[in-house]
C-alpha cells in the first residue's frame, strides 16, 4: 500500500486511488449512464419524429414506426439505468470498504502523542465521514453531475441539425452558467471548511461525553453539560446555516439565468416557424431540448455546490488523518532474535514533544532472566523508560538494545512479541471473557485460555458468572471489579508468553487477598524472563533480584533490596513510611 500521507492535501487524487482499484465496474458504470442519458436524449428526437408523423396524416403510414423507435428508446433508457445501478450498488460499497480499513490501518499507526493531542471520537467520526462523502461524491457525480453534462452535450447536438446558430448561443450561455457557479461554488469554500470542522467537534464531543458518563453522574453535571454541548451544536448550526445560505444565493442566481434563457430560446424557436423555417417536429425538439439542457445546467449546479460541502468534509477528514507516522519501521529493520532479552539503555537522552526533559544520558542495564524494580517519586522517569522500551518514541540520543539489537531498527511488531505488559489501567475490550483473554494469543486453543485463567486466579468468579467464559464484560471491562480486570489482565499475558515482562502495578487494583491469590501466578510467570516492575507497593518487589531507585530520571540507587534496606536513601524511607502505614491500618 502507498503512502496515504501523499494525499492529505489532494482529496481528489485520494479518491482516484480507490478507483483505480476497481477499474472494470466504474467503466461499466460510465457506459451504461451515457448510454441511458444518451437514449433519454433520443427521446426527444423520437418524440419530433412522432410529432411530424402525426402531421402527415395516417395515410404516410409512419406513426408506427416512429412509435416504435420512441418506445425502444424509452425502454433502452430504463434498462440501462437499472444495469448501471446495480453494478454500482456493489461498487461503490466495496470502495467504501476500502476507504475504511486503509484508514483505519493508517490511524493505528500513529504514535502515542498523536492519540493524546485529539479526541478519539473527532477520530473515528472522520473515518466515517470520508467513506460517506466519497460514496456520496461517487453517486453524485454519475446520477447527478455526468447525466446532465452528456445530456447538455448530446441535446446541443440534436438541436445543431435544426439551427447551427441557435447550437452555438446554447454552447455560449451554458458554457459561461457553468464556468459562473464553479467560481462562486469555490469562493465559498472557507465556509463549507468551517462547518465541517465543526461537525466533527460535535461527533468528538458526544463521544467523549458518552465515554465520561460515570464521571457526569457523580458529580451531578448534567445541566452544565447540556449548557456546554448546546454551545456546540449552535456553533455548529450556525457554520452550517452559512454554508447553505451561501449555497442558495448561486441556486437563485442561476434560476435567474435559466428562466431569461428558455424564454429567448422559446422566442427564437417560434419566429422560425413564423416564417418556416422549422416544421411544428422542430419547434417541440428545440423546445425540449433547450429545456433538458437548461435544467441539466440547474441539476449540475445543484450537484456542485453539495459536491463543495462534502468536498470540504472530505479534505478537513483527510487533513486529519493522513498526518505521517512519527514512528516507522527502519527501511533496514529486521525481526528481533534471541530468547535471552538482556536489556540495555546506552547513553539515552529523552524529552517529550512539548519539550519536558526526563532523560540525559541515561545508562541501566538488565541481565537476561532479572526481576528489576522500579521505584521512585512520580516524575522521576519509570513510566517513561517503559515507553521507550516499547518504542512508543524514540529517544534523541543513544540507544536502546535488547540482545545486543537496537530496538530502532528492528521490526515493531517483532517488539512488541517480545514484550508483554500487565498495566494498572486495565484495557479490555467490548467482547467476552475468552476473547479477551485469548487476545494474548489468537491461536490458543479453549484448553489453554482456561489453564491461563486458572493460573491467574480467573476461574473462581468465571464459574460465578451466568455466561461464564462467554460473559460479555461491557465497555472497557465496566461489568468487573478492579481487580477481577486485574487478574484477567494478567491471564492474557500468561498466555501470551514472551521473554520480557513489564509489570505497571500489576497488583494496585487488587484487595489483600486477591493479591496474595495472584502472586503466586506473577512467580510462576516470572521465572526464566527478564522482569521490570513499577510498584509503589514494595511488598510486591520483597523476592526481587534488584531494585532500582529511579529520580529525576537518572539512578539514584541500585542493588538488592536487601542491600537496599540497610542503606540510608529514598528506598530505606520507602519501607518506613509503608511499614508505618500498614501499622496504623492494622490498629
Amino acid at each position: 500500500m502507498d503512502d496515504l500521507c501523499a494525499y492529505a492535501d489532494r482529496p481528489w487524487a485520494f479518491v482516484s486511488r480507490y478507483l483505480r482499484r476497481r477499474v472494470v465496474p466504474h467503466a461499466a458504470i460510465l457506459v451504461a449512464v451515457l448510454g441511458a442519458v444518451a437514449c433519454s436524449v433520443s427521446t426527444q428526437y423520437g418524440i419530433k419524429g412522432v410529432v411530424d408523423a402525426l402531421g402527415k396524416g395516417p395515410e404516410s403510414g409512419l406513426i408506427w414506426p416512429a412509435l416504435t423507435v420512441l418506445i425502444v428508446f424509452i425502454a433502452a433508457d430504463n434498462m440501462l439505468w437499472r444495469v448501471a445501478s446495480l453494478i454500482g450498488a456493489f461498487t461503490f460499497v466495496a470502495v467504501t470498504g476500502d476507504i475504511r480499513r486503509d484508514l483505519f490501518r493508517h490511524l493505528t499507526g500513529h504514535s502515542p502523542s498523536y492519540f493524546a493531542d485529539r479526541q478519539p471520537g473527532t477520530l473515528a467520526s472522520r473515518i466515517t465521514a470520508t467513506s460517506n462523502a466519497i460514496f456520496t461524491a461517487e453517486n453524485m457525480f454519475v446520477w447527478n453531475v455526468m447525466p446532465p453534462c452528456a445530456a447538455a452535450f448530446g441535446s446541443i447536438l440534436y438541436v445543431s441539425t435544426v439551427s447551427v446558430p441557435m447550437a452555438l448561443g446554447l454552447i455560449v450561455i451554458c458554457g459561461g452558467v457553468v464556468v459562473l457557479m464553479f467560481r462562486i461554488a469555490a469562493a465559498g469554500k472557507p465556509l463549507h471548511h468551517d462547518f465541517a470542522e465543526k461537525a466533527a467537534g460535535v461527533d468528538g464531543e458526544m463521544v467523549d461525553l458518552v465515554s465520561n458518563m460515570p464521571l457526569v453522574r457523580a458529580f451531578g453535571a448534567f445541566k452544565r453539560e447540556y449548557a456546554r454541548f448546546d454551545v456546540t451544536i449552535g456553533t455548529e448550526m450556525g457554520a452550517r446555516r452559512r454554508s447553505l445560505l451561501y449555497l442558495e444565493k448561486l441556486r437563485v442566481m442561476h434560476a435567474v439565468i435559466t428562466v431569461a434563457a428558455v424564454l429567448g430560446l422559446l422566442y427564437w424557436a417560434i419566429r422560425m416557424w413564423e416564417v418556416g423555417a422549422a416544421t411544428a417536429g422542430q419547434v417541440v425538439l428545440v423546445c425540449t431540448l433547450g429545456i433538458t439542457i437548461l435544467a441539466a445546467t440547474r441539476d449540475l449546479a445543484v450537484a456542485l455546490v453539495d459536491v463543495t460541502q462534502h468536498t470540504a468534509r472530505l479534505s478537513e477528514a483527510l487533513r486529519t488523518l493522513l498526518q505521517p507516522h512519527d514512528l516507522r519501521d527502519h527501511p533496514e529493520a529486521k525481526p528481533l532474535v534471541g530468547e535471552g532479552a538482556q536489556i540495555t539503555f546506552e547513553h539515552v537522552a529523552f524529552n517529550y514533544p512539548d519539550g519536558r526533559e526526563v532523560f540525559r544520558d541515561f545508562n541501566l542495564e538488565i541481565p537476561a532472566g532479572q526481576r528489576v524494580g522500579l521505584v521512585g517519586r512520580s516524575g522521576g522517569g519509570k513510566s517513561t523508560l517503559f515507553t521507550l522500551l516499547q518504542r512508543y518514541y524514540d529517544p534523541q540520543s543513544g540507544q536502546i538494545l535488547i540482545d545486543g539489537q537496537n530496538i530502532g531498527r528492528v521490526t515493531q511488531e517483532s517488539l512488541r512479541d517480545a514484550i508483554t505488559v500487565v498495566p494498572q489501567d486495565i484495557s479490555l475490550f467490548h467482547r467476552s471473557l475468552r476473547e479477551n483473554i485469548r487476545y494474548g494469543r489468537p491461536d490458543a486453543t479453549d484448553e489453554e485460555v482456561w489453564a491461563a485463567a486458572d493460573a491467574a486466579r480467573c476461574t473462581d468468579f468465571i464459574n460465578d458468572l451466568p455466561g461464564g467464559f462467554d460473559t460479555i464484560v461491557g465497555d472497557r471491562g465496566v461489568k468487573l471489579s478492579g481487580g477481577q480486570r486485574q487478574r484477567i489482565a494478567v491471564a492474557r499475558a500468561i498466555l501470551k508468553d514472551s521473554p520480557i515482562l513489564l509489570l505497571d502495578e500489576a497488583t494496585s487494583a487488587l484487595d489483600t487477598e486477591s493479591e496474595e491469590a495472584i502472586r503466586e501466578a506473577l512467580g510462576n510467570l516470572m521465572k526464566g524472563r527478564t522482569v521490570i516492575a513499577i510498584a509503589h507497593r514494595l511488598s510486591t518487589l520483597k523476592d526481587f533480584d534488584r531494585i532500582v531507585v529511579l529520580d529525576g530520571g537518572s539512578v539514584l540507587q541500585d542493588g538488592s533490596p536487601e542491600r537496599l534496606t540497610h542503606l540510608d536513601g529514598f528506598y530505606r524511607d520507602l519501607i518506613q513510611r509503608e511499614t508505618i502505614k500498614l501499622s496504623r491500618e492494622a490498629a
